[in-house]
């Protein structure tokens, strides 16, 4: 199946509401004039509210999945609109899928 190539101006937001910020990277290729989100690009997570029996328990940062299988830059997969993103804890428990909108819709792979 072909999906659309994300890049640093994808809006990534975590379940309980907080932001993804992308940690600028040294991407040689662009789409729409923004580098293109790779493998392992590091996805952190700003203002998550999600609590345990009232104890804060936000996500921290997105561990990705799912990259494209056929599509790399320097040999590192790029993260395509179907790739998951699962949203992690400070100890790495998983606590749901990243939403992701605002990706460029010109430039697909697989």
């Amino acid at each position: 199946m072909t999906a659309y190539l994300l890049h640093e101006g994808t809006s990534i937001l975590c379940p309980h509401g907080g932001t993804g910020v992308v940690a600028p990277a040294a991407v040689p290729v662009r789409v729409g004039g923004r580098p293109v989100l790779l493998a392992d690009a590091t996805v952190t997570i700003a203002g998550c509210a999600f609590t345990v029996a009232g104890a804060p328990q936000p996500c921290v940062r997105v561990r990705w999945q799912a990259p494209a299988a056929r599509v790399t830059v320097n040999g590192i997969a790029v993260l395509l609109s179907t790739s998951v993103g699962l949203c992690v804890n400070g100890p790495g428990a998983p606590q749901g899928t990243a939403q992701l909108s605002g990706y460029q819709t010109r430039v697909s792979g697989q």
